[in-house]
């Protein structure tokens, strides 16, 4: 009887690993984005008076939630809405409503297959809902703070001002932090930046910290465009940081991780194509017709 109930407790026990061991290649992370503007126009090089800042808007924070499972994963903005599906096939209670706005891009949807890195945009742009694919990657065009102001012709209404791509250099560091309980490392992207502000040529020299760990076993990153290895948990920048706040192991439906089949391929040089279009006729349609001053938010993303 002693011997029964010993291998019956072993087998017990192997089954209760192996769902262990299941349970954790599936779940939810919950991200907090964080943006401030004028944090974000300091950052730049850009010297604002107080009044100046008083006109910009207030700092504003964003919920995010990753779903991840063995294979592939979604990243989405949300809110809390009471979900009777149980969020996705596991406890909690609550779901996530995904935010989508038209216009220029919107909010976007992003979806991973971690095989090859893959990574699919979702996004609606003049009533259309369009995907287009890509891989992650660390974006040339610098951190995810960076921007540029416009100089050079105000008259010039047809021709957009390229920026020059700025030096980009990646300083991996012995420094460590905990997050949601994984050891994260540090990788510090440096951007080095020449723009012109008020006709006067200045380089802009920006850091952002990269937190990822390589425990989870996939990579992911809330800014598909700042990713060197790894899960990023963390990125900080001035005026700009996306933290992972919580993590819950739970069944996530395969659906949940897909990209939606109902939607129209768009490659990245048609959708620069199209979004230069959109800034020309917007140049054009505006009182006198003179560009002004362009601010254009580097980085993708969030």
């Amino acid at each position: 009887m002693k011997k029964i109930f010993i291998a019956l407790f072993g087998v017990l026990s192997v089954v209760s690993v192996a769902n262990a061991q299941k349970k954790k290649t599936s779940g939810a992370i919950q991200f907090e984005n964080t943006i401030d503007p004028a944090a974000m126009a300091s950052a730049n090089g850009i010297q604002l008076t107080d009044q100046m800042k008083a006109r910009m808007p207030s700092s504003s924070k964003t919920n995010f939630e990753l779903l991840f499972t063995a294979t592939n994963a979604s990243y989405m903005p949300v809110e809390e809405t009471e979900d009777s599906n149980g969020a996705g096939g596991g406890g909690g209670g609550m779901g996530r409503m995904m935010m989508r706005f038209g216009g220029g891009g919107g909010n976007r949807e992003y979806y991973y297959t971690f095989a090859d890195k893959g990574l699919t945009e979702v996004f609606d742009l003049n009533d259309t809902t369009y995907y287009m694919p890509s891989k992650l990657t660390l974006s040339t065009s610098g951190p995810i703070s960076s921007f540029r102001m416009g100089g050079g012709n105000r008259n010039d209404t047809t021709t957009a001002k390229p920026a020059p791509a700025p030096k980009i250099e990646v300083v991996k560091t012995d420094s460590t932090k905990q997050i949601l309980g994984f050891t994260c490392h540090q990788a510090i992207v440096r951007s080095t930046r020449a723009i012109k502000i008020l006709d006067m040529d200045k380089n802009v020299v920006e850091e952002t910290k990269i937190w990822y760990t390589n425990d989870l076993g996939f990579d992911f990153s809330p800014n598909p465009n700042m990713w060197t290895e790894g899960a990023v948990l963390a990125i900080e920048g001035r005026g700009n940081s996306s933290i992972a706040k919580s993590i819950e192991y739970r069944n996530v439906s395969a659906k949940d991780v897909t990209a939606p089949k109902k939607a129209k391929l768009i490659t990245a040089e048609e959708y620069k194509t199209k979004m230069e279009n959109m800034m020309k006729r917007f140049r054009q349609n505006r009182p006198g017709g003179g560009a002004g001053q362009v601010r254009v938010f580097g980085g993708g993303g969030n």
